[in-house]
């Protein structure tokens, strides 16, 4: 018997693609394909579902990894891949942190979808070993390090340097200084410039935890 796939992602071409790659397996089938991962865990309370593939940022107001780490608390023998076009590497950190069973760039294809799906029913856990490069203004994302990516994190996220600096157990100063940093390698002309550029380049998502 086909193995029974729940495909959440709230944009219509990825769940478009995601079913045709299913149709095709001979191996797998829709069980069910929805935009709101709120509904999620209700799909895999119903039973049948063998492999959940989860997009992260939705519009219903959970993001995908809250939806991921419910599912896995509840139903832990569903295996779960988490799929993102975006490079914020605070998903790669968290999608292992809640036990999800693999992790697929859906931008960056360093294996087909198919080949993550069947080695993760095998058994196998698929994760890249970094985000893959984008740019914010003259520096590259592996050019920042990631205390400067916790501070653009919260910086994009509109909190003040007191705001941050308690947040990440850090002084004023500091927060200043890796702010300061930023702004002299990605060249940005200002604060907010430089968490605008984040955000528009995927480094770092407000909202998602």
């Amino acid at each position: 018997m086909p193995y029974n796939v729940l495909i959440v992602d709230d944009q219509v071409v990825p769940r478009q693609l995601f079913e045709n790659i299913i149709a095709s397996s001979g191996r797998y089938a829709v069980a069910a394909s929805i935009d709101s991962a709120r509904m999620a865990d209700a799909y895999c309370a119903k039973g049948g579902i063998d492999l959940v593939l989860m997009d992260v940022v939705m519009n219903d107001g959970m993001s995908g990894l809250q939806a991921a780490a419910r599912i896995k608390q509840s139903y832990p023998k569903i295996k779960l891949i988490i799929v993102t076009s975006l490079p914020d590497a605070l998903f790669l950190r968290r999608a292992r942190e809640i036990g999800a069973d693999s992790f697929w760039y859906k931008e960056v294809q360093a294996l087909p979808m198919l080949e993550v799906m069947d080695r993760t029913m095998a058994g196998e856990n698929i994760f890249p070993d970094s985000p893959p490069v984008t740019m914010i203004g003259l520096a590259r994302s592996t050019d920042l390090t990631e205390r400067e990516l916790e501070v653009l994190r919260l910086l994009a996220e509109g909190l003040t340097d007191r705001e941050i600096a308690d947040r990440l157990f850090l002084s004023v100063t500091t927060v200043r200084y890796h702010v300061n940093n930023m702004i002299s390698k990605t060249g940005a002309s200002s604060r907010t410039e430089l968490a605008v550029g984040a955000v528009r380049g995927g480094i770092t998502t407000p909202g998602v935890e």
